[in-house]
């Protein structure tokens, strides 16, 4: 490389960095590899779940709407006939 047609010390430092780096991009490239096999697969589960994830915040909010509208009492107390 670089340090075999250059006899320097600086030409030696190089060639080392530069070998550092590209050791330090391959390590990158196979983690960023078993990350996005890993998100592959999960995106193939949340697809399936998709209906039933709806079907979850469908009954969420019949809950909510449930909750929102208060049911009619009887009154409490004294009460006068005509």
């Amino acid at each position: 490389m670089l340090s075999s047609v250059l006899n320097s010390d600086t030409a030696i430092e190089v060639n080392i960095r530069i070998i550092r780096v590209f050791t330090r991009l391959r390590e990158y490239a196979l983690t960023h590899k078993d990350i996005l096999l890993q998100l592959s697969k999960l995106e193939k589960e949340v697809k399936g779940n998709n209906k039933d994830i709806e079907n979850i915040f469908l009954v969420l909010k019949e809950i909510l709407e449930k909750a929102s509208k208060p049911t009619p009492r009887n009154k409490i107390g004294f009460k006068q006939y005509d």
